[in-house]
């Protein structure tokens, strides 16, 4: 049987990613308080997989599971999936909105409802947690002088009331997850392939590499740059591009690229969403 985790508690875009993911495989998921946790119990062999958050549409890139997967971890992408993302306000049964004090949610919600958060709530107090469904816990659980910023499933599982629907600043808000596991995707011809690297410290060496995929036709569909973590003003670059790792133009570049960089790490070759 499958063992997988998610961001939890429940109620988490993270669930109904992995729900998504799952489908009708017989399964049993665990859920983490964080994504450190959640991905050191899948290198130590206590769950098989991990679905977790990587990017979204209106925030970026989702900093934790990067650096994790860079400095931390040596696992693979054999998945991904995109997950719409409605966000809303949630009180607890009862509670007036016009005495709500606090706001509580996940760093990326907050960003997702800025517009929002500033037009109707200016004078509220930002409360951080680690997951939308731990926000949403703590609001029942409250005074109902605080909100949550969470989805449907979580007013649900918490029995809370939607004070406010679709409060995110733009309706194309989406995030993607990946499943990371100790093996790759296999190869389904509609492929995609991750990496991260570093460069050397001269004039043009991005470029150099980056013309490599260039020079075998390969596409490449994102690029994102984060802190190496050795000294400031060096970085590490986050590729990803069309192709499998077992297709001979991908298999060569990635071979060539491994030979001008300082820092390599494979990330994994996978299906693209949407298959």
């Amino acid at each position: 049987m499958l063992r997988i985790g998610y961001l939890g508690p429940k109620g988490t875009f993270s669930q109904e990613a992995l729900e998504e993911y799952v489908g009708n495989k017989i399964h049993t998921a665990f859920d983490f308080g964080t994504i450190s946790d959640m991905l050191h119990a899948v290198e130590t062999g206590s769950i098989d997989e991990a679905v977790v958050p990587i990017e979204n549409s209106i925030e970026g890139a989702v900093n934790a599971t990067m650096d994790m997967l860079a400095f931390d971890v040596d696992l693979k992408i054999k998945a991904e999936i995109l997950i719409q993302v409605n966000q809303h306000l949630l009180i607890k049964k009862g509670a007036q909105i016009e005495g709500i004090r606090y706001i509580i949610s996940h760093p990326q919600p907050f960003g997702q409802c800025r517009n929002f958060i500033n037009k109707h709530f200016p004078n509220a107090i930002l409360k951080y947690s680690y997951s939308t469904a731990e926000a949403a816990s703590e609001v029942a659980g409250g005074e109902g002088d605080c909100a949550a910023i969470a989805s449907i499933s979580a007013a649900k599982v918490y029995g809370l009331e939607v004070a406010a629907s679709n409060i995110q600043d733009t309706d194309n808000n989406s995030t993607r997850f990946v499943v990371l596991s100790k093996e790759s995707g296999k190869r389904s011809g509609f492929d995609k392939t991750s990496l991260v690297f570093s460069t050397e410290d001269k004039p043009g060496s991005l470029y150099r590499i980056l013309d490599i995929f260039n020079l075998w036709d390969i596409n490449m569909t994102r690029i994102e740059s984060r802190p190496a973590k050795s000294r400031l003003g060096n970085y590490i670059f986050f590729v990803d591009i069309e192709g499998h790792i077992e297709d001979a133009d991908v298999r060569d570049a990635i071979t060539m690229v491994k030979r001008k960089t300082s820092f390599f790490k494979f990330l994994g070759s996978y299906p693209r969403y949407g298959k």
